[in-house]
């Protein structure tokens, strides 16, 4: 978590409307990443959570009613999760 925390200071566009990002759940940090983050930010994070825990954490992301990750976003990690996880 340290890991996400110091690459949201380095680049607080990745989170750029939340007021408290210190705050912000696994989760949320995960989402963010996805969203608005590069292929590095993404590795970066796979190694402070690992592949296992970032599987977890994208199912809950994609299974609610309202899903904030493009499509196409989606269906990329999906695919690469399925088949690296």
């Amino acid at each position: 978590m340290k890991l996400l925390r110091d690459l949201f200071r380095q680049k607080p566009y990745l989170v750029w409307y939340v007021g408290d990002k210190e705050k912000l759940s696994e989760k949320s940090m995960l989402e963010h990443v996805l969203n608005y983050g590069t292929w590095e930010d993404f590795k970066l994070a796979e190694s402070a959570l690992g592949l296992k825990k970032i599987k977890s954490l994208f199912d809950k992301i994609t299974v609610g009613k309202r899903v904030n990750l493009r499509p196409q976003t989606a269906n990329f990690f999906t695919n690469y999760l399925r088949k690296y996880a």
